[in-house]
């Protein structure tokens, strides 16, 4: 890592949001719900470290409750996605033929929508919720997975030692578990943290249009809502949401970059 700064300032990144998410409780001052008339809109000061927002709630306790939602989205989304793309990519680049055309033209079909405007409509068809947010995304991120996946099995299936393991009669399922999709995931690995990244920002940006998490569960993007109507008298209520958002996905950036630079 010391030969490899990106990946290193990618871990130190994600490390800490991490950490922050994980021991939000122990970390957070006050109550991220709790209302308190006496502080509307309070600027930051010792007591409220990145102020107040328009119910008198601590921002600091609801970013760091926050960081739990948007991090939790970004990376169960992803990880429906990549497991779909996984098996697709697995079955078009192993069997070939017809099956490879029939995946890789539905995935062509789907990458013909715009996504954020597929997931809109998606989203403001089903009732707005944590989870319908994940498996929307996820639903509709496969694709990219997918053909690097079926990419790289087109070229391992020729080598010699797959070819050894079907001289000796070993199952599909085998071949694919084992040595064809182990030895595929270096791009999968790369493509999954990028992934993660635009996610999240998917993610606040369907929360600030009100279609994603539904208040009074914090996450980064409906923090941001509220920022709408208070801009020109509370900066911080997009000071902080905005540096969240920018620099986890600056961290995830770092890391996928240092991923490739390690595994390529």
């Amino acid at each position: 890592m010391r030969k490899n700064p990106y990946l290193t300032a990618g871990v130190v990144i994600i490390g800490l949001m991490s950490l922050a998410a994980i021991f939000a409780p122990l970390l957070s001052p006050y109550d991220p719900s709790v209302i308190d008339h006496a502080n509307l809109l309070s600027s930051p000061s010792a007591s409220h470290v990145m102020g107040t927002d328009s119910l008198g709630r601590d921002l600091l306790s609801r970013m760091i409750y926050g960081a739990r939602i948007s991090l939790s989205i970004g990376l169960i989304a992803v990880g429906i996605s990549v497991i779909l793309g996984i098996l697709l990519g697995a079955l078009a680049g192993f069997y070939g033929g017809w099956v490879d055309t029939l995946i890789m033209r539905f995935a062509d079909i789907m990458l013909c929508f715009p996504t954020f405007f597929l997931i809109l409509a998606v989203v403001a068809l089903t009732e707005p919720s944590i989870f319908n947010i994940m498996a929307i995304i996820g639903l509709t991120g496969w694709m990219g997975a997918a053909r690097l996946v079926r990419g790289e099995i087109l070229s391992l299936k020729e080598r010699e030692f797959i070819q050894a393991e079907q001289s000796l009669g070993a199952s599909h399922a085998r071949i694919i578990g084992l040595h064809l999709v182990p030895n595929a995931m270096g791009p999968v690995m790369v493509h999954a943290t990028l992934g993660i990244a635009s996610a999240i920002l998917l993610e606040s940006g369907l929360s600030f249009l009100g279609l994603g998490v539904q208040p009074p569960v914090p996450s980064w993007g409906n923090i941001l809502i509220e920022s709408k109507s208070t801009l020109g008298i509370a900066w911080w209520i997009t000071l902080y949401p905005g540096l969240a958002i920018l620099l986890t996905i600056l961290g995830f950036n770092f890391l996928s970059e240092g991923l490739k630079k390690k595994l390529g």
